[in-house]
């Protein structure tokens, strides 16, 4: 980490020399709370709205030394809070003219810009945050896996849901046998519908639509192929469209099958089968089911994993009292165990054994996995600092990601398929490949 200001020992050490009576300010000491500049990590963003402004906010000690979004309106809270820091619209002049000024880089842009972006970051030596997915394709996630490796910097994704309370209580619980041998998990969410859904199962709208002022079409389109603007592709609904989304399952996978792929040590599956309500060429189907199915690991039995999304849920299980909801809106997950079952709500809420009666008898095991001090954003900058991984650094979200998009080629391929995970392939059919990495838009490249 670059220390382009005083730092406290020199400051002290300045200050005794020359006045003994001299009051060091709090903010070089780091009094009240506050960070001292010379431990502020450097970072640049790209994507300042929406879930960028958020992770802005949650960086807010650390320092920022440049700005970057391709859509002034949706960044304008995060600019007019940092009038100071310069703001670019294309990262790659950004990053190529503060190089030096520059520690780390958070990248929360729509899913098809984000490896372009982590790489170009990483290549220069960048520790880097990314949005969940940390990729848009298998092929990228893996490059980028393999690239943080090389270049020895620190990363994250964010899914922020690693580095709660929650996923280590259910890791550690059935790693100690709560429910026995798992050989089925079921897990769901609402998305696309509810309050935070976007449109799927759509066509290609037909009229265009002039760009708005506040907007650099071509920037965002970024790898995607040229198209009209229109507003059925951005701010937010992008998610919905296969160029520049991952659907429901990019958007909440990571968050809702994190603990189970964490929990059951899971890795590539070694086949995948989907099935969907109406498929159109370019937009996620608004419903659909998956299953996965995981060879045996070390001594747990092999398992099926079967994501339901667009309101698709598995049958409620008998266990569970009448009147007892069944996950939340955003979703949950069931393990089915040869001894018991547990369920958790949403993305990571707090487990518990079903019946009700099974977990008030229930003798927890002692917490055995450290614990996350502060926020997903805060693990990442003490990485950075310390050069300890960060919980959900590539080398684990990397294959989470990868699991989670082989959904989504299985629902376009159309037929189960057999992967390949060393050679990142499937093996039984050819024309899905295909979708295992996309063609880049001509002057894009990762």
């Amino acid at each position: 980490m670059k220390k382009n200001n005083l730092t406290r020992r020199d400051f002290l050490a300045a200050a005794s020399a020359t006045a003994a009576f001299s009051i060091v300010p709090s903010y070089v000491l780091g009094a009240n709370g506050q960070t001292p500049p010379s431990d502020k990590l450097n970072i640049a963003a790209i994507g300042c709205g929406g879930m960028g402004g958020v992770n802005i906010n949650m960086l807010g000690a650390q320092n920022f030394a440049a700005l970057c979004d391709v859509d002034d309106k949706r960044a304008k809270d995060t600019f007019e809070k940092y009038p100071n820091v310069p703001k670019y619209k294309d990262y790659r002049k950004m990053l190529e003219k503060h190089d030096k000024e520059i520690d780390a880089v958070l990248i929360a842009t729509p899913d098809h810009t984000h490896a372009v972006a982590a790489m170009a970051a990483i290549k220069m030596g960048k520790h880097v945050y990314v949005q969940k997915p940390m990729a848009h394709d298998i092929y990228e996630a893996r490059e980028l896996t393999k690239a943080a490796r090389k270049y020895k910097v620190m990363t994250q994704m964010g899914n922020q849901g690693h580095a709660t309370e929650e996923i280590r209580l259910v890791r550690e619980w059935l790693q100690a046998g709560a429910i026995g041998n798992v050989t089925r998990v079921h897990a769901w969410t609402n998305r696309p519908g509810g309050p935070w859904g976007w449109a799927q199962g759509r066509d290609v709208p037909q009229k265009p639509k002039p760009v708005p002022a506040y907007l650099d079409w071509d920037l965002w389109l970024g790898t995607a192929g040229n198209r009209p603007y229109h507003p059925a592709y951005c701010p937010g609904v992008w998610r919905g469209w296969w160029d520049f989304g991952t659907g429901a399952l990019g958007d909440m996978g990571c968050h809702i099958i994190d603990p189970i792929f964490w929990a059951l040590d899971l890795g590539a599956p070694d086949s995948v089968e989907a099935s969907s309500v109406e498929l159109k060429p370019h937009s996620a189907p608004i419903a659909s089911m998956i299953t996965y199915k995981f060879g045996a690991r070390g001594n747990m039995p092999a398992v099926e994993m079967i994501w339901y999304d667009g309101g698709l849920k598995p049958a409620r299980p008998e266990e569970l009292e009448p009147g007892r909801r069944m996950g939340n809106d955003n979703g949950g997950a069931i393990f089915e165990g040869d001894k018991g079952k547990l369920m958790f709500s949403g993305a990571g809420g707090a487990p518990r054994l079903i019946p009700e009666t099974a977990m008030k008898a229930y003798k927890r095991p002692e917490k055995t996995i450290p614990r996350i001090r502060g926020s997903h954003e805060d693990d990442w900058v003490r990485a950075c600092k310390t050069g300890k991984a960060a919980s959900s650094n590539f080398d684990y979200a990397g294959p989470l990601t990868e699991t989670v998009l082989l959904g989504n080629l299985a629902i376009r391929a159309g037929e189960k398929i057999y992967w390949d995970s060393e050679n990142l392939k499937v093996t039984n059919c050819s024309e899905a490949n295909k979708l295992v990495q996309r063609q880049y838009r001509q002057g894009w490249s990762l």
